[in-house]
């Protein structure tokens, strides 16, 4: 959540024309989406759930990393304030994207386990 509520101030700064506008929509549906979609991942009933949930905040933070590469092409805002969010989206991205790397392993690792004891 705390990454999301970044990305909104962000947001607040972009310029309101048109562009600025589509770029922002996309960007906050992005960024909130992540949070949104870990909290699912973390209340999963399975470890299928878990795996596909996790997927999609992979996905949702990569996504918010490209629309962060756009605003930064734009120069609609200064480097100095779209960086540090910038760094933050590709720390989580290689955290997420490792959880769910380990996560499939397990799954597999398991699966393997239940078919030697039977």
């Amino acid at each position: 959540m705390s990454f999301a509520l970044t990305v909104l101030r962000l947001i607040d700064n972009v310029p309101t024309t048109p562009s600025g506008q589509v770029i922002s929509r996309q960007l906050a549906k992005s960024a909130t989406s992540v949070g949104a979609n870990y909290r699912a991942c973390c209340n999963a009933r399975s470890r299928v759930e878990f795996i596909a949930r996790l997927g999609v905040v992979v996905e949702e933070i990569d996504e918010t990393l490209y629309w962060l590469d756009v605003i930064a092409g734009s120069r609609f805002l200064p480097p100095s304030h779209v960086d540090p969010v910038r760094a933050e989206a590709s720390e989580l991205r290689a955290i997420f994207a490792k959880s769910l790397g380990t996560a499939r392993i397990n799954l597999k690792m398991s699966k393997s386990n239940d078919q030697i004891t039977r």
